[in-house]
């Protein structure tokens, strides 16, 4: 079988985009290799309706309401490589499977590097987060530490993340990239600099108490952010030729198409924001909506 779209990646942005094109009624497969970046999140935010909810939560409900769609097929696998042959691609999946499509969608979203902190994926997702609109709410007027290694995402994140909690301590684990008019910056607004590297981070269950530094003294946090350092999950994209934008990401139009005919991508693999699940989730129905336009113009057209 052919399938209109084979959609890699079954986050936000890759369950709606099926959803679309499933109402559509045109025929897609979605691959999902069930490694979503966001598993050790608790709880996630910012969606009208599904505000709060677990990620597993969202990706069962999601996946429920695709398998009222008749012409919507779901496999459990994750894509290794994708080769276009003429008109048509070719995906080998991870278990030999090979599968065909008219036209794919990368939906893959991002791999994340935290800063080289021992201990620090134990408090990932439960006290220390990547989004402050996520996040800050839950952690707003608490005494908060932002943990980058990066001068440019600290000075960023510390200007944010201040509209949620004025009780700010920027760690650099080391690093002193920071200039003078950026340490002006922190001193005018009280924000705390410590550019000393960090030795442990301490608490219990994955919520943070304290920091220890390998000079500096102790300092007591509850949580805070951390400047995480993104990357394609597959090379898929690249492999296939797509371009990419000037951060890092697929390169698309407004409504998703790569300057590959036929290749389409949505949610992280395009933003490499690490972006909300509504945001991905719109992109999604947008690269669909690009999709589906695509598809009713050919068959016109011939």
């Amino acid at each position: 079988m052919i399938y209109d779209c084979a959609i890699i990646g079954g986050g936000p942005a890759g369950m709606n985009a099926a959803l679309v094109l499933g109402r559509a009624r045109r025929s897609v497969i979605l691959f999902d290799d069930n490694k979503p970046r966001n598993a050790v999140t608790l709880h996630s935010h910012g969606f009208i309706t599904r505000d709060g909810i677990s990620p597993s939560e969202f990706r069962a409900i999601g996946q429920q309401e695709l398998r009222r769609y008749p012409s919507v097929e779901m496999h459990s696998a994750r894509i290794e490589t994708v080769t276009k042959q003429e008109a048509i691609f070719e995906l080998v999946a991870d278990s030999g499977e090979r599968f065909e499509a008219a036209n794919i969608m990368l939906a893959t979203g991002l791999q994340e590097t935290l800063p080289t902190v021992d201990g620090i994926y134990d408090y990932y997702g439960k006290s220390l987060f990547n989004c402050p609109y996520c996040d800050g709410w839950e952690m707003r007027d608490k005494p908060l530490v932002i943990i980058a290694e990066n001068q440019v995402i600290a000075f960023h994140v510390a200007k944010v993340l201040y509209n949620w909690s004025h009780d700010i301590v920027v760690c650099t684990n080391g690093k002193r990239g920071l200039n003078e008019e950026q340490k002006a910056f922190f001193l005018k607004y009280g924000i705390g600099l410590v550019e000393e590297k960090i030795t442990a981070l301490v608490g219990q269950a994955g919520q943070l108490e304290r920091i220890v530094f390998e000079h500096h003294q102790d300092i007591k946090r509850t949580g805070g952010l951390v400047g995480v350092q993104w990357k394609q999950s597959t090379t898929i994209g690249q492999d296939l030729g797509c371009e990419v934008n000037t951060m890092g990401g697929i390169a698309i139009d407004d409504l998703g198409r790569t300057n590959i005919k036929g290749v389409y991508a949505a949610g992280d693999t395009s933003t490499i924001m690490g972006a909300q699940l509504v945001v991905a989730a719109a992109s999604g129905s947008k690269a669909a909506a690009g999709l589906n336009t695509d598809l009713i113009e050919s068959y016109f057209a011939q």
